[in-house]
């Protein structure tokens, strides 16, 4: 009868577990630590996948050997991934390489005709789809109104920013034109490969590039007319259709190959984002080299009128997002999307309807240089800078640990306890 009386207090004991010893504390802090120091950015929602299967397709790779001894050392595949992120992180030398290039000796780049501009941009978008998975773009639909207010910011601050600069510069007539039309254009494409390279939202990058193209049908010819007077006409057909082949049809074959052979595009992520820059580059490079006279005569007057309209928009893109209380990572993501236009469209336009004005598409060739250069020091930047989400999950896991270091163990349930075990929800 002791022996039953006793039992239910031995129950009731056993809803706490013995302090742990210093040791154990000491470990279980230093192994917090250190999964949270070598976690250099949270993925997005819908990314996890990519991660893990990355994780698993990395660890299956052959390791070569380090020594006869038998020691074995990083894969071949693994020092190329390091190798490729090293060099991504070089976007703006490669961009500023190539317009110098393109500026010394414009011939460079005679081999590569502008007919293979839109499928080298298709191409990039490719693998920049290649990172997003269809989840990521759910999320991104389920908040229409980041959308809605990346567009707005889209064709306010550049169009206003574009006016007011031209003027107090005392531009040419014709640098004016082209500078307005840049103000007026959608975002461009390199805008989603500067977002991926600054730990951005891409999939939020990619229906706001797509959201502006579309509605350049009707924003670009009011915004053109209110500014220069004088309504330049965009060929809805052909920028829906460029729209389709250039940015939505190619994201959308990258999400599907991701989602289909996660642990295969995993393997080859680390190509995506080199291959991005070196396309970028030769295309900023090409259109340089297409205005390498005008734009070599053209003096520091106007290459500090196009340097103060981009940054302009980086920066009350970024501004304008906060105030409206938007996240920080969609914050990022549209001062980049506001502060890059597509500046190719913008030189295609300025050289059909201002013909009498040929170096209305300087400005526009300067611009794709400028804003690339520019938002790729602002991605290596944001890079470094870990965003809210980052700091709030660091906040929890100290929660946490200190949680443990109190209780010295784990509640299984009973009087007083939630009924979870282990960490909260």
């Amino acid at each position: 009868m002791q022996i039953l009386s006793r039992a239910p207090r031995a129950l009731g004991s056993a809803q706490l577990l013995p302090p742990p010893t210093t040791a154990a504390l000491v470990a279980r802090h230093r192994h917090a630590a250190l999964q949270h120091a070598h976690l250099p950015a949270l993925p997005a929602r819908g990314q996890c996948r990519m991660m893990s299967t990355a994780v698993a397709a990395a660890s299956a790779m052959p390791s070569s050997t380090g020594s006869g001894n038998g020691s074995s050392g990083p894969s071949l595949w693994a020092r190329f991934s390091t190798l490729a992120a090293t060099l991504t992180n070089f976007f703006p030398v490669f961009v500023l390489g190539a317009a110098l290039l393109a500026l010394a000796q414009p011939a460079a780049f005679d081999w590569f005709d502008k007919t293979a501009i839109t499928p080298v941009l298709a191409l990039t978008m490719l693998g920049m789809g290649l990172t997003l998975t269809f989840d990521d773009f759910k999320r991104v639909l389920a908040t229409p109104g980041r959308i809605f207010a990346g567009f707005a910011l889209q064709y306010t601050i550049m169009p206003a920013m574009a006016y007011f600069v031209s003027r107090l510069a005392g531009l040419p007539l014709a640098y004016t034109i082209g500078l307005c039309i840049v103000g007026s254009c959608p975002g461009g494409t390199a805008s989603n490969v500067v977002t991926y390279l600054a730990k951005a939202d891409v999939t939020l990058s990619v229906a706001m590039t797509t959201a502006s193209t579309l509605g350049a049908v009707v924003a670009t010819p009011l915004l053109t007319q209110l500014l220069l007077g004088t309504l330049v006409p965009v060929d809805a057909k052909a920028l829906l259709m460029s729209t389709l082949e250039v940015v939505l049809a190619p994201v959308l074959v990258g999400a599907a190959l991701n989602s289909a052979f996660p642990a295969q595009v995993a393997t080859l992520a680390p190509l995506c984002a080199l291959s991005a820059v070196v396309l970028i580059a030769l295309i900023c490079g090409s259109v340089m080299a297409q205005h390498a006279a005008a734009v070599m005569q053209a003096g520091p007057q106007l290459l500090a009128a196009v340097f103060a309209l981009h940054a302009g928009g980086f920066f009350f893109g970024y501004a304008f997002s906060k105030v409206l209380g938007i996240p920080e990572k969609a914050a990022r993501t549209n001062s980049i999307e506001v502060g890059m236009q597509n500046s190719a469209l913008g030189a295609l336009l300025a050289s059909l309807h201002f013909a009498a004005h040929p170096l209305a598409a300087v400005p526009c060739a300067i611009s794709a240089c400028t804003h690339s250069v520019m938002g790729s020091l602002l991605a290596a930047f944001w890079r470094s800078q870990p965003d809210e989400d980052e700091d709030t999950a660091a906040s929890g896991l100290t929660e946490e640990s200190q949680h443990l270091g109190r209780h010295g163990g784990v509640a299984f349930g009973g009087a007083g306890s939630s009924g979870s075990a282990g960490f909260g929800p």
